[in-house]
C-alpha cells in the first residue's frame, strides 16, 4: 500500500513533487507532529514559495543538521517562514456579478421574521464567493489548491476550497437566488474536475484527490436544466456524468449474495493507507498502539468515512465481534453498504435515463432504466426490512443489517426508489415509531450519543431536506399529509427560525440551541437547499 494521495493519471508530473509536501513525507510528518498550528489543515493549505524539489532538499539538509533528524519547533517555524506563505493566498477578491438584492422568492415569504432571515442568508453569497488566482493555473506545483476555471462558493472559515456534496444545496440556493451564471460556473468546475480525474474529488485540494463524496453532480445538472432548459449545456454535460457514474460502478461497487442471488451495490472505499493530511495528528493518535495492518485499515476507513460526508458517525462502527458498536477506532466504513448511497445512485440512474430521453437518446435511456431496475431489486433484497418498514445499511462482515435509527434509513423514499406504495407508508410508520420526531428542532442524525458530529444530538440540514422532500413526495402521491404536522407549513416555518441561529457550527442541535460554535464556519449548505421550500410552501 502506501499510495500517495495524488492520482497518477491525468495530472502533471509536477504534482508528484507537491504531493510529497502536502500529502505525505517528512515535512508533513514533522510539521504536523510538532503541532505548530491549532488546526492541521492550516499547514496543508499554505502556498510554497519555491519549487517542491527545492523545499524538499532544504528540509533534507535541515534534518541532517538536527539531532535524530528531528527538527525543533523553533527551526520548523523558521523553515516555514522561508519556504511557505500563509494559507488563503491563492484567492482573488470576487463578488458574484449576478447577485442582486431582491430575488423573487423573497416577495413570496409572508412571514416577516423569516423573510428578514432569508435576506441575511441571501447576502452571504457576496462573502462566500472566491476566484482562484491565475498563479494556481500557471504554477500548480506551488499550491495544494486545485485550479478550477470558474469562481467558487466556499463554506468559509477553515474551509477555503469548494466541496462536493455540499454544493448540491449551494447550486439549488443559487438558482433560487436567480444567480444562474454563478450556478453554471460551479457546475462547470465539477464537470472540469470529472474530466480531469475521472470522478469528482471530495474537495478542491490535492490531499482530497483520492476520495470523492456522495455523487450529486447529476442532480445538480438536472436542477440547472430544469431552471434554464439549456439543451446545449445538457448535451455537453452528459459525457462527464456518465464518466462519474462509471467510476462509482467500477471502483466503489460490491457483489453481495443474499438468499442465493447475487446483487451489485455500492459502498465508500478509499485505498489510501496513510493519515489524512488535513487531520494528520488526529489520525496518528487514534491509531496509536495498533499493528501496522490495523493502522492502515483504520486510515483507509477514516478516509472512506470522509468520502461518505458523514465524518464521523457511529453508523460506521464495526467492533471485533462484527457488531455496530465501538468507538471511532472501530470505524469500518468500507465494510458497510449504505442505504443512502445506493438510493442516491438509483436516483442518478433514473435521472440519467430521463436526461438521455430529453436529448433523444432512447437506447442510452433504456440502459439506465435497466440499471435502476436492477438496483431497486438489489436494495429491496439486501437493504429493505419489511417487518421494520425501512432500508438498513448492510454489514459485509456479518452479512446482516444494522438496525440503529439514522435518517438515511428513509433515503429511498426521498429518491423515490421503491417498488410498492405500501413501502412508503411503512417507512412513515417506522419514522413515527423511531422516537426521532420527538425533538422540537429537527430529526437527529442518530439516537446514539457517541460524541461524533454525525450522531445525536446533532441534526444536519441535508438530512432534514431529504426527509422534508420525502414527506412532500408522499403527500403528492397519496393526496394526504404523510406525516401530519411534521411536514406542515406552520411547523416548517417555525422550525426554520429555530434551527438556523446555531448553524454557524455546521450542524444543528435538535434538543437545544445555540451550540458551541467551534468551527466558526459561515452558513453554507445548511441554508441553500431548503430555500426552495420557502418558495414552494407559499
Amino acid at each position: 500500500m502506501g499510495e500517495k494521495c495524488t492520482m497518477v493519471w491525468n495530472i502533471k508530473m509536477a504534482r508528484k513533487g507537491n504531493s510529497e509536501v502536502y500529502c505525505t513525507g517528512p515535512i508533513l510528518h514533522q510539521v504536523q507532529e510538532a503541532k505548530l498550528f491549532r488546526d492541521d489543515k492550516y499547514f496543508v493549505d499554505m502556498k510554497l514559495k519555491a519549487a517542491p524539489d527545492i523545499v524538499l532538499s532544504a528540509f533534507h539538509n535541515l534534518s541532517n543538521e538536527s539531532p535524530n533528524r528531528i527538527v525543533s519547533p523553533a527551526k520548523l517555524h523558521e523553515f516555514l517562514s522561508v519556504y511557505f506563505e500563509k494559507a488563503g493566498t491563492e484567492f482573488e477578491s470576487w463578488t458574484p456579478r449576478d447577485w442582486h438584492d431582491k430575488p423573487k422568492f423573497l416577495e413570496k415569504v409572508a412571514d416577516q421574521e423569516l423573510r428578514n432571515w432569508a435576506e441575511k442568508i441571501h447576502n452571504l453569497w457576496k462573502s462566500l464567493g472566491r476566484k482562484i488566482c491565475v498563479g494556481v493555473k500557471d504554477h500548480p506545483e506551488l499550491y495544494s489548491q486545485i485550479y478550477t476555471p470558474h469562481p467558487v462558493i466556499v463554506p468559509g472559515g477553515r474551509f477555503r476550497e469548494l466541496y462536493y456534496w455540499d454544493s448540491y444545496w449551494v447550486v439549488n440556493g443559487l438558482l433560487l437566488s436567480e444567480m444562474t451564471d454563478t450556478a453554471y460556473g460551479m457546475i462547470q468546475n465539477f464537470l472540469y474536475l470529472v474530466n480531469r480525474y475521472g470522478f469528482m474529488p471530495n474537495g478542491g485540494r490535492i490531499y482530497y484527490e483520492r476520495r470523492s463524496q456522495p455523487p450529486f453532480l447529476t442532480l445538480m445538472v438536472e436542477s440547472y436544466y430544469r431552471a434554464t432548459k439549456d439543451k446545449e449545456f445538457l448535451r455537453a454535460a452528459l459525457p462527464a456524468l456518465e464518466r462519474e457514474y462509471q467510476f462509482w460502478m467500477q471502483n466503489r461497487s460490491m457483489v453481495v449474495k443474499v438468499n442465493g442471488a447475487e446483487h451489485v451495490l455500492n459502498r465508500y472505499h478509499v485505498q489510501v493507507d496513510l493519515p489524512r493530511p488535513e487531520s494528520y495528528t488526529d489520525d496518528l493518535e487514534l491509531a496509536a498502539g495498533l499493528t501496522d495492518d490495523l493502522k492502515e485499515q483504520l486510515w483507509m476507513d477514516l478516509k472512506a468515512g470522509a468520502e461518505s460526508g458523514w465524518d464521523f458517525s457511529s453508523r460506521w462502527y464495526i467492533d471485533a465481534d462484527g457488531h455496530n458498536n465501538g468507538t471511532l477506532r472501530e470505524t469500518r466504513t468500507s465494510q458497510i453498504l449504505p442505504a443512502d448511497l445506493n438510493a442516491l445512485l438509483c436516483l442518478n440512474e433514473k435521472t440519467l435515463a430521463s436526461l438521455h430521453r430529453t436529448m433523444g437518446n432512447s437506447d442510452s435511456a433504456a440502459l439506465y432504466d435497466q440499471a435502476a431496475a436492477r438496483r431497486l431489486e438489489a436494495m429491496e433484497s439486501v437493504l429493505w426490512d419489511a417487518e421494520r418498514g425501512a432500508w438498513f445499511d448492510f454489514n459485509l462482515v456479518t452479512h446482516s443489517n444494522h438496525f440503529e435509527f439514522y435518517p438515511s434509513n428513509l433515503a429511498p423514499v426521498w429518491a423515490q426508489c421503491y417498488s410498492r406504495p405500501e413501502m412508503g407508508e411503512k417507512a412513515v410508520q417506522y419514522l413515527k415509531k423511531s422516537g426521532a420526531l420527538q425533538f422540537p428542532n429537527g430529526v437527529p442524525t442518530s439516537l446514539r450519543e457517541s460524541g461524533q458530529q454525525w450522531d445525536y444530538p446533532n441534526a444536519w440540514p441535508p438530512l432534514q431536506h431529504m426527509l422534508i422532500e420525502a414527506g412532500l413526495w408522499l403527500d403528492q402521491r397519496r393526496g394526504a399529509a404523510a406525516l401530519g404536522p411534521v411536514w406542515g407549513e406552520t411547523h416548517f416555518r417555525k422550525q426554520t427560525c429555530i434551527f438556523w441561529p446555531p448553524a454557524a457550527s455546521g450542524h444543528l442541535n435538535p434538543s437545544h440551541a445555540p451550540m458551541n460554535q467551534t468551527w466558526q464556519q459561515s452558513l453554507y449548505r445548511e441554508v441553500n437547499g431548503l430555500w426552495q421550500y420557502l418558495d414552494s410552501l407559499q
